[in-house]
Order: C-alpha cells, then sequence, then structure tokens
C-alpha cells in the first residue's frame, strides 16, 4: 500500500493580497537594478550611487507590506514568526564562513532549500531578513546592501516557485534545486554587477556603461564586464551551493518539512466558549 506525498504548507502563503504586495516590491527592485540600461545620455548615472539609502529606506516598508498583506489574506502566526527568525539567524551565521572569499557562500543552499519547502512569499522576506541580518554580523553595511536583500529574496522566491513541490522527492529534487541554486548563484552575481558597472562609465574600454547608448550594446559590454571582473567568484558560488545542496540537501528538506508539519502552519485556529 502506498501513500501520497504529503501535501505541501506554506509558512506563509500568496493571497491576492501578498501577491500584489510582492509583485510591488518585486517591480520597484527591477527598477532599481536596470534603469542605468534606459538611462538617457548624460544622466550623471553615477552620481546616483549615494541613493541606496533611499532604496532601502523604501524597501522596508515595501517588505512590510508583504507580511502585512500576507496577514490580511490567510493570517501569520507567532510560529512563522519564529521560523523566519531561526533561518534567517542561521543563513547569517553561514555567511562569515566564507564571508564571499572567491565566492564561497554557504548561506545560498540554505535560502534555496528554505524557499523551497516554505513557498515564494516566506523565500522572499526571509532572503531579504537573512541578508540584512548578515550584513550587520559581519560589518558588510553599504549602499550595497539595498540590492543585496532584493537580490536574495528573489533567490529564495524562485526556489519557492520551482514545479514539483508536492510530489518530487529525492534525488530528482536535490537535482532540481542543485541546478536552480547554480543559476541563481550566478544571476545574483551578475545582479549585482549592475552597481559597480555604472561607475566604469567614461572609460575606454569595450566594458565600460555607455549612457544613453543601446540597450543591445550595454548589454553586450555589461556580459562582457561580468565575464571580465566577476566570473571567478559566481563560479565558485554555483559549485559551493550545487555540493552542499547534494550532499546536505536531503536531511535539511526533510527537517524543514518535519517542522512545518509539526508547526501545523495552515491548520484552522478555533475558539471555543468556556
Amino acid at each position: 500500500m502506498t501513500s501520497n506525498p504529503a501535501p505541501r504548507v506554506r509558512a506563509v502563503r500568496l493571497g491576492p493580497r501578498s501577491l500584489l504586495a510582492l509583485a510591488l516590491v518585486s517591480a520597484t527592485g527591477a527598477a532599481a537594478f536596470a534603469w542605468p540600461l534606459f538611462a538617457p545620455a548624460h544622466s550623471g548615472v553615477a552620481a546616483h550611487a549615494a541613493d541606496a539609502p533611499w532604496l532601502f529606506a523604501g524597501l522596508l516598508p515595501l517588505l512590510l507590506a508583504v507580511v502585512v498583506a500576507t496577514i490580511a489574506d490567510t493570517g501569520l502566526d507567532a510560529k512563522a514568526i519564529a521560523m523566519i527568525g531561526v533561518l534567517a539567524a542561521a543563513g547569517a551565521a553561514l555567511r562569515p564562513l566564507g564571508a564571499g572569499t572567491a565566492g564561497i557562500e554557504p548561506m545560498f543552499f540554505l535560502m534555496v532549500l528554505s524557499g523551497r519547502v516554505l513557498g515564494p512569499g516566506f523565500g522572499f522576506v526571509l532572503g531579504a531578513v537573512t541578508m540584512f541580518a548578515s550584513a550587520l554580523l559581519t560589518g558588510g553595511v553599504g549602499p550595497w546592501m539595498p540590492y543585496q536583500m532584493l537580490a536574495m529574496g528573489w533567490v529564495a522566491l524562485g526556489a519557492g516557485a520551482l514545479p514539483g513541490a508536492g510530489r518530487l522527492r529525492g534525488r530528482r529534487e536535490l537535482a532540481l534545486l542543485a541546478a536552480y541554486g547554480a543559476v541563481a548563484s550566478v544571476a545574483y552575481g551578475a545582479a549585482m554587477n549592475l552597481q559597480g558597472w555604472t561607475l566604469t562609465q567614461g572609460m575606454s574600454s569595450g566594458i565600460s556603461y555607455v549612457p544613453g547608448d543601446a540597450v543591445g550594446a550595454n548589454l553586450a559590454r555589461f556580459v562582457a564586464y561580468c565575464l571580465a571582473t566577476s566570473l571567478g567568484w559566481d563560479l565558485p558560488r554555483a559549485v559551493v551551493t550545487v555540493a552542499l545542496t547534494l550532499t546536505l540537501g536531503g536531511p535539511i528538506l526533510g527537517a524543514l518539512r518535519r517542522a512545518t508539519r509539526r508547526a501545523a502552519f495552515e491548520a484552522p485556529v478555533a475558539f471555543e466558549r468556556p
């Protein structure tokens, strides 16, 4: 006699309001990353490197809006908040182990696994909060931090949106997560490169940023910039994420799923009169 896999349990589910809030924060983040590609000539784009505190100030209420919208949609109890806190603390503790040296960042695999088990809404909030906490822990607070929070939130969100969450298990699931982790690790590095790349404008180089140039031409220069400057960090990050996912992913996925089942995040709460 065989039993069907346990239904997926999400600590933070996505209802209409939370989907709208998540779309808003993602659209804002995408604009913050990509607007240099569409900036007109002589726009002084490098001068906007100092605008990161404003992005951070706008990001925090948007993240709060995702949580508040989730509460309005489906409810968010103390157990979900505790799970966010525990996993964010674990992720923040993992980051100093590599401190980004040669791309060795073990926190990536935990964000991918957590997003897979707990869903895209939980994953986005968890990724952003973890990056914020780790920046405070490692002294990595700077103009890059709000961009890191957004990018890590998207990494965990994407893991939560992968197919087969209710039926795919074992080696096939680990292979899927490892492949996603590799792609997400490189994509994270490419997204973060958009900050530093704009500072190369004015340099007579085939990888320099040219405000007002055609989007295709600037994209070609950006790809060349990534290959020349960050591939040595992005590929090791991908390799570490794949290795940790394949070796430790099974037990950690099992532990996370047991924790969500025991916490019964989605169990209805009923109050009885004494």
